[in-house]
């Protein structure tokens, strides 16, 4: 096993140093102008049937390595404009120089256009969606590992596709499909259960993402915000995956001469082999899939009309029998074991429908009209019995019984039921807008929606120590805890959004100003909400390529369920809005090192919020705590320097720092940290290939967070004075590309492939127990031991990847 592992950290190594030691490669150089000769940024440059690529500066220049002595095709493709094509065969250490005009697309959405014909001034990393079938480790979605790996962005969980944003919870985060907002379910309290997410990476053409000081056009969340933007095909296009965690498969196409066009996905997943290396032994049988669609219908020159379709069915079950865990530390070694009975059924199913009508009669003005609905059915049954027996353990490593069992602290039982039921039903209908004249872009949107919630929950947990029911009565037999509540909710929203993106042109560099506000109105509280929201950007003409920017706003929380429920399981009719004042600084540092491009990204922010509900977390799942009210503070700085560290390839590290606390008002305890307070957080996305041939490639994903603070259960908010382990992982993987158009297989069946792959990944690479939540018992004498829930542990996948 350690010959294993050794050979494991010898690969990259490997990788490495030959990258460094290449000689066999040639230079391409040039710069990428527009029709009328003005530079063109953020132009992507890539090679057809390989990983390679780059992007072009502010001044439209760029430089990349590719392989010599091979016929090469390079592509040049960028929003708005039409995808350019060269192709060139280079001898060894040859220098190319090109120059590339690109000319606007006509076949491009006037949305597309009006939106990005400008630098605009948002915080906003774009993603490249090329990315995703490099992504090692991706169990819980692709789109979200990638994610987890930027500033600011942190998560202890590889089994879900949730993640924290400087330091607010899961619930402040806001995800966009096409103009969608996307739910998730109410009922997961778990990781394992969670299943696939809603983005199908095989259907995504852009991705954006924002860890704050997002603009007005977003909805009222106070973290981050994900913009999904699904693919329209130019032509055929088919691909499927299969691995040991599951399969997916999508097809693409156009007909009636491109006015129509569709594409399709299939996922199914189990998390069956994963979920065997956790020390819960038992039956596990998860199962998920998910059928999606995008259909796009050109009218006319103008406008078109488009649908998106999401039918998704999670399924867990799962028949616990054994579970035994060590942990503690050297001077006290402890061991729980527990024997279970009973089984848990958890049944979600979702649909989503949206129908949108999109007129773009010029170049400068889009109108768009959206309706959507949304339907989910949430079931939660278990009846689990569990007898535990907690032992301290020989530490003596000279005695014959180190490791056994020396002393018995405490055995007991306990008992967990659950029968819980929702329904959720949310419809809109919105029309956005956009308009750009040579120095303004101005976007303007209202939307109403209407929310059914449907909700029944019945759990309980019965404990007893030692023979004697927690808590303890001498008259009768008390539950542990008991949650037995019907709740029916029915509510509108209306919300409304302007706002505007200046450009002022100096000689001294260019200056941007998005400003907006934003309105919202819940009929539920009759509250109204105004949230402003500005960033300036600045650009000198520098030698050096720095850009300045300076964001701030007000931004609220809304609550759309769980936040309204007290402890007892009634509502909370009195609610108001959670609010957050946000303030941020950074500078993006362009400079360019061994030929290479590399970016450093910089931002401090600061958010002083009010009106919090203080809540508790176990796993994935959030209980609030509306009888309870504070304020609090979240700030800190994040660090990210990305580029070719391998010439072609895009890697990066973030390195974020951050204190987030709240005050709850009139406990008399002060200051104490949130839940989600997590003072540093290390994320690296490294890729290499092997030099002269980048059909063989490796790419790492790493992660490290500091110990998120935890307390007892049912405790008050300042018992969270215990931290739990830090979370560190590494998944690894290795591909190899078996097919593709520059080596085709012109016979037999594999002549209908024009690309196939095959890869070998390696989960949590370390084998580290990484803990999620804690499981508390207690002993004969009433201590109680936090007995940790511990994650995945190390596990090999092998995926093939083939396209058509």
């Amino acid at each position: 096993m350690k010959n294993r592992l050794l050979l494991l950290f010898i690969f990259p190594v490997v990788f490495c140093l030959n990258s460094l030691g290449q000689t066999s490669n040639a230079t391409l150089k040039g710069i990428i102008v527009s029709e009328k000769g003005e530079p063109l940024d953020m132009v992507n440059v890539s090679l057809k049937d390989y990983v390679l690529g780059t992007t072009s500066k502010r001044d439209g220049t760029f430089l990349l390595r590719i392989p010599s002595q091979k016929n090469i095709v390079v592509v040049f493709s960028s929003m708005g404009y039409k995808t350019a094509f060269d192709t060139i065969n280079a001898a060894p250490n040859e220098q190319i120089t090109l120059k590339i005009t690109m000319s606007e697309s006509n076949l491009n959405l006037a949305e597309i256009m009006v939106t990005q014909s400008r630098r605009e001034g948002g915080n906003v990393t774009r993603i490249d969606p090329k990315m995703l079938d490099l992504v090692a480790g991706s169990a819980a979605g692709a789109v979200e590992t990638l994610v987890k790996t930027l500033p600011g962005v942190s998560s202890n969980n590889e089994l879900s596709s949730q993640y924290n944003v400087r330091g607010g919870n899961f619930d402040e985060n806001m995800v966009y499909v096409n103009d969608i907002e996307i739910y998730r379910p109410f009922l997961i309290r778990a990781g394992q259960q969670e299943g696939l997410s809603f983005i199908n990476s095989d259907m995504v053409s852009t991705i954006e993402f924002s860890a704050g000081g997002f603009d007005a056009k977003y909805d009222d969340k106070m973290s981050s915000v994900l913009d999904i933007k699904y693919r329209k095909p130019a032509g055929f296009g088919a691909s499927a995956m299969v691995s040991l965690l599951g399969a997916t498969a999508h097809v693409e196409d156009v007909s009636m001469k491109g006015k129509l066009s569709h594409i399709s996905g299939f996922r199914y997943k189990t998390s069956q082999y994963l979920l065997g290396t956790l020390d819960e032994q038992g039956e596990y049988d998860p199962r998920f899939l998910d059928f999606q669609t995008y259909i796009t219908y050109a009218v006319s020159d103008n406008f078109d009309l488009s649908v998106l379709g999401n039918i998704a069915r999670n399924q867990y079950k799962f028949i616990p029998e054994t579970r035994e865990t060590t942990f503690g530390t050297w001077q006290a070694p402890l061991n729980t074991k527990i024997y279970f009975d009973g089984q848990e059924v958890d049944d979600f199913q979702t649909y989503l429908g949206a129908v949108s009508g999109n007129y773009h009669p010029n170049n400068h003005l889009n109108l768009k009209i959206i309706a959507s609905a949304y339907y989910a059915t949430e079931r939660e049954t278990y009846d689990i019995l569990g007898d535990y027996y907690l032992n301290e353990l020989e530490r003596d490593m000279s005695s014959e019984e180190y490791g056994d069992s020396v002393l018995n602290l405490g055995v007991g039982s306990f008992i967990n039921h659950a029968r819980n039921h929702l329904q959720s039903t949310v419809y809109s209908f919105s029309h956005r807008g956009a308009f750009d004249s040579e120095n303004h872009l101005l976007n303007w949107g209202v939307k109403y929606q209407h929310e059914d919630i449907d909700s029944k929950i019945n759990q309980w947990v019965y404990r007893d120590s030692t023979g004697y029911s927690i808590p303890y009565s001498d008259t009768e037999v008390l539950l542990y805890s008991s949650l037995n509540s019907k709740n029916k909710i029915s509510s509108n929203r209306l919300t409304a959004f302007i706002q505007d993106n200046l450009k002022f042109t100096t000689s001294k560099g260019d200056l941007y100003l998005n400003g907006g506000i934003r309105f919202h109105y819940w009929d539920f509280n009759n509250e109204f909400l105004v949230s402003p929201r500005a960033t300036l950007s600045y650009y000198p003409e520098w030698k050096t390529k720095i850009s300045f920017r300076l964001s701030g706003g007000m931004y609220y929380q809304t609550a759309f369920f769980k936040e309204l429920l007290f402890t007892d399981g009634t509502i909370d009719y009195n609610n108001r809005a959670q609010r957050s004042y946000q303030i941020l600084a950074g500078t993006d540092l362009i400079f360019t090192a061994w030929d290479r491009p590399f970016r450093v990204t910089s931002e401090a922010y600061y958010k002083y919020m009010d009106r919090l509900i203080p809540y508790q977390i176990d796993n994935v799942r959030i209980q609030y705590l509306p009888e309870l009210e504070s304020f609090g503070y979240a700030t800190g700085i994040d660090t990210k320097i990305n580029g070719e560290f391998v010439s072609g390839l895009q890697s990066w590290a973030s390195l974020s720092f951050m204190s987030t606390k709240e005050n709850v008002i009139d406990d008399g305890h002060g200051w104490i940290p949130r839940p989600s307070d997590q003072w540093m957080n290390f994320s690296l996305f490294f890729q290499d290939y092997l030099p002269g041939n980048p059909s063989y490639k490796m790419q790492l994903s790493g992660f490290y967070g500091a110990g998120l603070p935890t307390g007892p259960p049912n405790g008050e908010p300042y018992q969270r004075v215990f931290r739990m382990p830090p979370y560190r992982r590494i998944d690894l993987g290795f591909s190899k590309v078996l097919i593709s158009e520059a080596n085709p297989v012109n016979s037999g069946f594999f002549r209908y492939f024009k690309d196939a792959w095959v890869s070998l990944e390696v989960f949590n690479l370390l084998n580290i127990n990484n803990t999620i939540s804690y499981y508390w018992v207690s002993s004969m004498e009433g201590d109680q031991f936090a007995v940790p829930n511990y994650l995945t542990g190390r596990r090999i996948n092998l995926k093939l990847n083939v396209k058509f």
